[in-house]
């Protein structure tokens, strides 16, 4: 019998078996080396009202509540992130009780934004813009737009009435774990007293009252964050002055009320192109004059009330985050109603 076994393990012809078994492994491995890495992904995403700009960019606009719902997050390779500008509900204008007091404007809602250059290229940011995009995962994410809050009607009395208060608040804006503040309400001013003026994403005017000190306009930026979401509001002065301060907008100070009668001016907003054209939003509401009615801050903010000839304050822009003008309480005076705010989301998609 023949040894087999021998045959298959020893001698020429198991030299050739080895030597083409041992090119077949190197061929192997090499083609395992060769191998590339991850494929470039990116994000994909319904809500909202979606745009496409700049051909490679989409933009999802919320105007009210909503879900920003990604079914893919991306990678490194391609894009998981996403910028935004988020801005919060302006606050209603305060108004005076009694003859001839004066309210001031409402603060503008909070305004916060991101923008970087890779997650969704070229286009002009405001100065509040942070560099930090937020990276997504594979989820619903809630949206929430803040109302405008109310602005203040007047009734008649001796001007230390219960109508003696503030415009209402904003509501606050929300999404992607970023939340903008509302605006403060315009303070209310009467012969003796003064409403606490309302603080915010920015900050409500002060009211004129005969009462010491002057009012104060309201703090901006409240809560705290960085950058800034919003600014202070204008202060309203002392006797003899009938006027309200401006109300704080998203990048200026509301400025104080005029001598004599004269309202101050609402803080301007803050201005992109995120969803590829200028926009500004979150302008301070005038504040309230005797002898001459007040510009709202650019960006959506109401113009400031007047006496004579009987002007009421005008409401802040809708989507905006527009603080309400203050208003005069005369006969019939009313402050005007902050605007509704606004959730934009940008990101690269292909």
């Amino acid at each position: 019998m023949r040894d087999i076994k021998n045959k298959l393990t020893s001698g020429k012809n198991t030299s050739n078996i080895q030597t083409r078994k041992g090119k077949s492994f190197g061929y192997q491995v090499l083609g395992f080396g060769a191998g590339g890495g991850a494929a470039a992904a990116f994000v994909a995403a319904t809500g909202g009202t979606i745009t496409t700009v700049d051909t490679n960019f989409k933009v999802h606009t919320f105007t009210g509540p909503g879900t920003f719902c990604v079914s893919c997050a991306g990678n490194e390779a391609g894009n998981n992130k996403v910028d935004y500008t988020i801005v919060a509900g302006g606050a209603g204008g305060g108004i005076g009780q009694g003859s001839g007091y004066c309210g001031g404007g409402g603060g503008a809602g909070g305004y916060r934004e991101s923008k970087s250059a890779t997650t969704s290229g070229c286009w002009s940011a405001s100065p509040l813009a942070t560099c930090a995009s937020v990276e997504v995962t594979a989820q619903g994410y809630t949206i929430e737009v803040g109302n405008g809050g109310a602005g203040r009607t007047g009734c008649s009395g001796n001007g230390n009435g219960p109508n003696v208060a503030a415009g209402t608040n904003g509501v606050n804006s929300s999404g992607l774990g970023i939340t903008s503040t509302g605006g403060g309400g315009g303070a209310g001013g009467g012969r003796d007293t003064k409403s606490v003026v309302g603080t915010g994403g920015s900050g409500g005017g002060g009211a004129y009252s005969n009462a010491s000190p002057a009012g104060a306009g309201g703090v901006g930026n409240n809560p705290s964050v960085s950058p800034a979401q919003g600014k202070n509001g204008g202060g309203g002065p002392g006797t003899g002055n009938n006027s309200g301060g401006g109300g704080g907008g998203a990048t200026a100070i509301g400025s104080d009320s005029g001598s004599p009668g004269i309202g101050g001016n609402g803080g301007a907003g803050a201005t992109n192109t995120i969803n590829g054209s200028p926009v500004a939003r979150a302008g301070g509401g005038g504040g309230s004059g005797l002898n001459a009615n007040t510009t709202g801050g650019t960006g959506g903010g109401g113009d400031g009330a007047r006496n004579s000839p009987s002007i009421n304050g005008s409401n802040g822009s809708t989507n905006t985050g527009g603080g309400g003008g203050g208003g005069v309480r005369y006969s019939t005076g009313i402050g005007g109603n902050g605007g509704t705010g606004i959730v934009i989301i940008r990101y690269r998609f292909q």
